[in-house]
């Protein structure tokens, strides 16, 4: 049965995410500027925090009950798994950026507005999907198989391949509306002889929107295998997207180290399309769920950084005896 909170609770969240939204723009972003590694990790320090605050409002809200420890678990696994999943976003992101040349002091800019067109495809999609299950039991199995094939494609397909004047959205829009061919600092529409014409920096909006949009269809099933509450599902989303868009300024130098990510995202992507695929037949606990894509996460982490570690020595080592030969 689909639990369904209160209009007050979706009001409140609503608000409390604005405000936090208009204080990073408003407050302490209000000129575009770089974004530092220690800016980057102080807001996502923020938004983690949050999120496990919320979480415990959520244990509060049902009395510390059964339902409130299921409720505050299963916010958290698909908080996890949503962190997770978006991470592959992040080199999308950032190839996208270094297509268009977005200086960094702006790239902010198209995160912070790309945010608002997130939570709201995200928002449809979760309602969509929860009332189809609701209905139709049979999507569940649909969208578990969905999911392995996801998992097959992303551990063993190519790399990511950006091709921005091949987007629909972005063709569509050009047919439309003039783009000037330089970047105007941070705007997205500058008047040029009366009329509003978009700059470069508002197409690289719509090409994250629509990025995000890809990466929502594979992940939103992922979720809805963790919870049925949307409520639940669509605050996690929430705050696993505003706090990786916000850690993705720390993260954009070392994207590159995590090299067994796609695996590892693989293996959880396989492990919810299973667990969708079997309960009806075996239930897998949401704590069980927790504690084995935590897991898979830290492997996945731990062997990157050791693979990276033994590749940085290697590389070290080799070059310092081909110094030595020279030398000689």
């Amino acid at each position: 049965m689909v639990q369904t909170e209160p209009l007050w609770m979706w009001l409140l969240f609503s608000a409390a995410i604005i405000f936090f939204l208009w204080l990073d723009l408003a407050l302490f972003n209000r000129r575009p500027h770089t974004i530092s590694t220690r800016e980057s990790l102080v807001w996502t320090g923020i938004w983690t925090a949050l999120a496990l605050v919320f979480s415990v409002f959520l244990y509060a809200y049902y009395g510390f009950s059964k339902l409130g420890e299921n409720k505050g678990l299963e916010f958290l696994t698909g908080f996890v798994v949503e962190k997770s999943l978006s991470v592959d976003n992040l080199f999308v992101m950032l190839l996208i950026f270094q297509y268009f040349r977005v200086e960094q002091q702006y790239q902010h800019r198209v995160l912070f507005w790309g945010i608002f067109g997130a939570l709201a495809m995200r928002l449809i999609l979760i309602l969509l999907g929860v009332n189809l299950i609701a209905q139709f039991h049979f999507l569940v199995y649909v969208f578990g198989a969905f999911l392995i094939v996801t998992a097959l494609r992303v551990g063993f397909g190519a790399e990511h391949d950006i091709h921005p004047d091949r987007n629909i959205f972005v063709r569509l829009f050009r047919r439309v509306f003039l783009v000037t061919s330089d970047y105007h600092q941070h705007h997205f529409f500058i008047q040029r002889d009366g009329r509003w014409v978009a700059t470069p920096l508002f197409i690289v909006l719509l090409v994250i929107e629509a990025t995000d949009l890809v990466f929502a269809v594979d992940s939103i099933p992922a979720i809805l295998a963790i919870s049925k509450d949307p409520f639940v599902v669509y605050t996690s989303n929430a705050f696993a997207i505003l706090g990786l868009r916000s850690l993705y300024f720390a993260l954009s130098n070392i994207l590159n180290m995590i090299v067994y990510l796609r695996y590892g995202l693989a293996v959880i992507l396989a492990f919810v399309g299973c667990k969708m695929l079997l309960s009806e037949v075996f239930h897998i606990s949401t704590g069980f769920s927790f504690v084995v894509i935590v897991l898979v996460l830290s492997i996945t982490v731990g062997a990157s950084l050791l693979h990276t570690r033994r590749q940085n020595t290697a590389t070290t080592s080799t070059t310092a005896q081909s110094s030595h030969t020279l030398s000689e």
